[in-house]
């Protein structure tokens, strides 16, 4: 049967016009369990090579797996999070091929009684459009040793013709998420893979880190005249962020949209996509489907999950990106942007609801935590619980913006001495006398003397010269050095202006 695409990608700035690209992904979640899956050795990034090891995840002759009933929860986690059906009965099979990272000869993983199935995930595109991308299955697997090339992983070293293999991530707990062909757009792959990545991050389940490997993914693209079956498709892989993968995607498309328009057939293969060059090359040929002659593990027992075990780890999901939304625009009034840029990150969301909590005024402290308080995290390359600058710090600052201690300029230059003082909000403005001046009796004194000083100006006002107003400001501005209240030093020149 040929599959027919479900939407189109007509529109996108990165598919060649009279062309539909159709896209689906294969993402591998890193568990962040302390021990592995079938065994007792530790998972831990970066440690002496081959020192977390045993003869099971050795592939000894022998050796009895036992599941990590962690790895079952967090999977259990993420297929519910992804609106996924559990299965009440699954099962882990063998699937059998050879390479040198795999030591038992097969990987343990599930075929056709997965975890989960039929899950979707809604994602929101910059448009504001809804677009829901179908989850095909989750299932549970572990990971391959790591092969480690002599001169790295893109070269050799002179004379070097070998590769090392590390088994320390041999039997690491992953998560495979496979997703629908629904993604007809790079830019709307890469708004699932974000909000996704955010999703997983709100369950706390794993650490995430592309560069290290906790989240790999894999996509599938092909290309097809609108209305005709999909075309041949081909595997990106070995993308390290989300921004390399949007341009391979593109990069991809028009590889493929060129083959076709030369009237010439899309090969199926594996293919790579280099940053620096921004060029698609082939690492391999994928000829036929392989035969990984699975066959349920006789090592493992079946997992029989009942409504109790699933509703008990439903009841501890925690609030997910889009309910949060939801949540800030309703509770706290913000709109959209603002509600999906907090909710996005767990930790931004816990550090703005903290601000907003003490000064109790959502939308100023959205826009500081958003603009000021983001923007120090990306210059000093921090994440929000590395920072210096507590929820009760940002407060404190926003507390004397709001009486009126500090105008809105006064206040950036004030968080500046903040980052790079370590000191209080209140402390720099004591000590540095960078309060504005709100005192009405000591502003209408100086209005007074000022107007009298010049009549000239002062009747060009009356006469409905009203960009003259600016030179009065100007130069009590100047005189109390940029302190006096810009909202009450207006009111009173308007006043003190009048005929």
């Amino acid at each position: 049967m040929t599959s027919m695409p479900k939407s189109r990608s007509a529109g996108s700035p990165t598919v060649p016009e009279g062309w539909e690209a159709v896209m689906g992904f294969e993402i591998h979640v890193q568990l962040s369990t302390e021990t592995k899956m079938f065994c007792s050795c530790p998972v831990s990034f970066g440690d002496q090579p081959n020192t977390n090891v045993c003869p099971l995840c050795l592939g000894y002759p022998g050796t009895l797996p036992a599941v990590n009933e962690r790895v079952l929860e967090y999977a259990t986690k993420i297929a519910l999070a992804l609106n996924c059906e559990i299965a009440p009965y699954t099962i882990f099979h063998r699937k059998n091929y050879f390479y040198p990272d795999l030591p038992k000869g097969y990987q343990i993983s599930q075929h056709d009684l997965p975890l989960g199935m039929g899950g979707h995930l809604d994602v929101e595109l910059e448009d504001g459009t809804v677009h829901r991308v179908g989850i095909t299955r989750v299932h549970m697997e572990d990971d391959a040793a790591k092969l480690v090339h002599a001169g790295g992983v893109e070269g050799r070293i002179a004379g070097a013709d070998y590769s090392m293999v590390d088994f320390n991530r041999s039997g690491t707990p992953l998560v495979e998420i496979v997703s629908e062909p629904d993604i007809f757009a790079p830019e709307q792959a890469r708004a699932f893979l974000t909000q996704l990545r955010n999703l997983l991050e709100q369950l706390d389940v794993s650490d995430l880190n592309m560069e290290e490997g906790s989240l790999r993914c894999d996509a599938n693209v092909s290309m097809h005249r609108p209305g005709t079956p999909f075309g041949i498709r081909t595997e990106l892989k070995n993308m390290n962020s989300f921004r390399f993968l949007q341009r391979g995607l593109e990069a991809e498309i028009q590889r493929q949209a060129d083959v076709l328009e030369r009237g010439e057939e899309v090969v199926q293969e594996t293919v790579h996509f280099d940053p620096s060059s921004g060029k698609v090359s082939v690492l391999r040929s994928k000829g036929e489907a392989h035969d990984y002659r699975y066959f349920p593990d006789p090592d493992l027992v079946p997992i029989q999950l009942d409504v109790a075990y699933v509703e008990k780890v439903r009841a501890a999901l925690p609030e997910l990106p889009a309910a949060r939304k939801e949540r800030y625009m309703r509770d706290f009034g913000l709109p959209a942007y603002d509600a999906g840029v907090l909710s996005a990150n767990r930790w931004l969301a816990l550090y703005f609801e903290r601000v907003a909590g003490l000064v109790e005024d959502a939308k100023l402290s959205a826009n500081w935590v958003m603009g000021d308080f983001s923007g120090y995290l990306n210059a000093a390359g921090l994440e929000v619980e590395d920072a210096s600058i507590g929820p009760e710090t940002l407060a404190e600052l926003l507390q004397l913006l709001k009486e009126g201690t500090l105008s809105s300029k006064m206040a950036k230059d004030v968080f500046v001495l903040m980052v790079e003082t370590g000191e209080s909000a209140k402390t720099i403005v004591a000590e540095r006398g960078m309060g504005q001046i709100s005192d009405t009796a000591t502003l209408e004194a100086m209005v007074a003397e000022l107007v009298a000083a010049h009549p000239g100006p002062a009747e060009e006002f009356r006469q409905g010269r009203e960009k003259v107003l600016g030179f009065f400001v100007g130069k009590i501005m100047k005189e109390t050095k940029g302190q006096a209240n810009p909202q009450l030093l207006n009111d009173l020149l308007r006043k003190a202006l009048q005929p």
